[in-house]
């Protein structure tokens, strides 16, 4: 008796609904647990909530075999994308002390003191509070 896979409006929703969960975890530890986010956690929010809205946009659309490809594709780049932050990240946090670049003020700080620029800078590369690690699961 073989297993059956089950069809891709089912995986999409569950892609989407792991999504869900996933963000509602980050944002309870960021509102009740009181840990700030830096920018590389932001980007990489970002890259996993656009993977869910396209998962959830190919579970609505149930596209044909083509459309299909198109929206899996779509989301293995965003999941990729983000990897790439958190493969970043990581890297941050395992420098040695003398090579971690300087802290610098927050996401909210920069977003309403400084030009677009200089945020994108702060998403995108990171800075010395992505190489803190605040928290620890095991």
């Amino acid at each position: 008796m073989a297993l059956a896979i089950p069809g891709n409006r089912i995986i999409n929703i569950g892609i989407f609904l792991t999504t869900v969960v996933t963000i509602a975890i980050a944002l309870y530890m960021e509102h009740v647990m009181l840990l700030s986010p830096c920018g590389l956690c932001i980007t990489q929010r970002v890259f996993f909530i656009l993977c869910g809205l396209v998962c959830l946009a190919a579970a609505i659309h149930n596209h044909a075999a083509d459309g299909q490809k198109i929206y899996a594709f779509v989301a293995a780049a965003m999941c990729i994308f983000g990897s790439y932050f958190a493969g970043r990240q990581i890297w941050l946090q395992h420098l040695p002390e003398d090579l971690v670049p300087a802290c610098g003020p927050g996401f909210t700080y920069i977003r309403d003191n400084f030009p677009f620029i200089d945020l994108l800078d702060f998403l995108l590369v990171g800075d010395g509070n992505c190489a803190e690690v605040q928290f620890r699961f095991l």
